[in-house]
């Protein structure tokens, strides 16, 4: 084969790849999106419902000084509505396309071929490092919930998800038995360490609310992943 027959085939395959990513990205990114509007938003909703009652509050007992330190701290946001919901979309299929390329370059990494049910295994197993492992010491947290500092717990997620994908890697796909275990010991240390905590967990929505936020955003968070595992796996072949 010669040398322009195979660049030109090298870029047709990037191409290929882009092209899928971006249609992978928009339709997982709107399903995901449409699953956070029927499950996750309401409780967001509430959950701020809460949170403006307690400012309020605490505004009318010290003479509005902490409404004005809400303000600072919260920023600009979206307005309620389809504006909200557009900027929400949005991010989603930005995310969704940045995770497809990358699960795309894991597989050819690999060199695997997939199908839909193939998909699915890497799905899940994207859902266990960008959710499930994280979750387990910072789980998702509602409006008005008290927190560790900002740059720790983004050290800890970080340092999780890379934990927990290459123990993954070397628990599925090493032949050596010690590295079977040492996976599993980079699996566990994470959570030895132990995610940052606030010295005092506050927070103005009831447990019942925290406790179907974290259901929710599980379950949202599950039909992304499998959806975009069984969608590149039924599309791959227009991939490569």
């Amino acid at each position: 084969m010669s040398l322009s027959r195979a660049t030109t085939m090298s870029r047709g395959a990037f191409k290929n790849r882009i092209t899928v990513a971006a249609l992978l990205g928009l339709l997982v990114g709107l399903l995901l999106t449409l699953a956070q509007q029927l499950q996750v938003m309401p409780l967001l909703l509430e959950a701020e419902q809460y949170e403006q009652a307690t400012r309020h509050q605490l505004s009318a007992e010290h003479d509005h000084a902490a409404a004005d330190h809400g303000h600072e701290h919260g920023g600009w946001q979206p307005a309620e509505g389809w504006e909200r919901t557009l900027f929400t979309a949005g991010a989603n299929i930005v995310v969704a396309f940045g995770f497809t390329l990358l699960l795309g370059a894991l597989v050819t990494l690999r060199n695997a071929k997939l199908t839909w049910r193939s998909g699915l295994l890497w799905g899940l197993g994207g859902y266990a490092v960008f959710f499930v492992a994280p979750s387990l010491g910072l789980p998702p947290e509602l409006p008005g919930t008290e927190s560790a500092a900002l740059m720790a717990r983004q050290l800890w997620w970080g340092g999780t998800v890379v934990a927990t994908a290459s123990a993954l890697w070397l628990i599925v796909f090493s032949r050596r038995a010690a590295f079977k275990i040492l996976g599993v010991v980079v699996l566990i240390a994470p959570h030895l360490i132990g995610a940052p905590q606030p010295g005092i967990h506050v927070s103005t929505a009831p447990a019942e609310l925290a406790h179907a936020f974290v259901v929710a955003t599980a379950i949202s968070n599950a039909l992304f992943w499998l959806n975009l595992g069984a969608l590149y796996g039924f599309f791959q072949k227009w991939v490569d």
